[in-house]
């Protein structure tokens, strides 16, 4: 038997403003494209701003259903407009907020597991990593230099 340690390193900003200039930019597209979010069951808003390598920007947001399965997260929602639309342009970086109606959020929200997994799909197949920098409503920003490190055990096709 053998140990094996995974590490995530993870960026940590205090507060928006802390941000690049451009990724500021990009949240802000997420936070506004967050607030027209249909989540009237959850009440859980959730925006994704994806910048593609050409300078178009990407917007989603969640789409709850009353049949819980039918919805999709802003992420995904994001990434498979930008695989619909712009298929061979790269995805360089993402922008991801969140928001409740019932709270005021402060922790930084990261990709939920399917999100990760479609996130890793695109990573892999354009074979370049995708900065991934999440929020609350307020508070710190975390950035991932790439979806790999928040989902180091990837699933992929080598497996099929």
């Amino acid at each position: 038997m053998k140990e094996i340690e995974i590490k995530s390193v993870l960026q940590v900003y205090d507060s928006f403003d802390e941000l690049p200039n451009d990724i500021q930019e990009l949240m802000q597209k997420s936070i506004e494209i967050r607030d027209k979010a249909y989540a009237p069951y959850s009440e859980f808003l959730v925006g994704a701003a994806l910048l593609l390598e050409n300078g178009k920007v990407v917007l989603g947001n969640n789409q709850e259903n009353a049949c819980y399965p039918s919805g999709l997260c802003a992420e995904r929602t994001a990434i498979y407009y930008a695989g619909a639309n712009f298929p061979e342009i790269p995805i360089v970086s993402m922008a991801l907020c969140a928001k409740s109606l019932k709270y005021q959020l402060i922790t930084p929200t990261p990709p939920c597991g399917a999100c990760r997994q479609a996130i890793a799909e695109y990573e892999l197949k354009q074979d370049h990593p995708i900065a991934i920098y999440f929020m609350g409503e307020t508070g710190k920003v975390v950035k991932s230099f790439s979806l790999a490190n928040l989902l180091p055990l990837i699933f992929d096709n080598s497996y099929l």
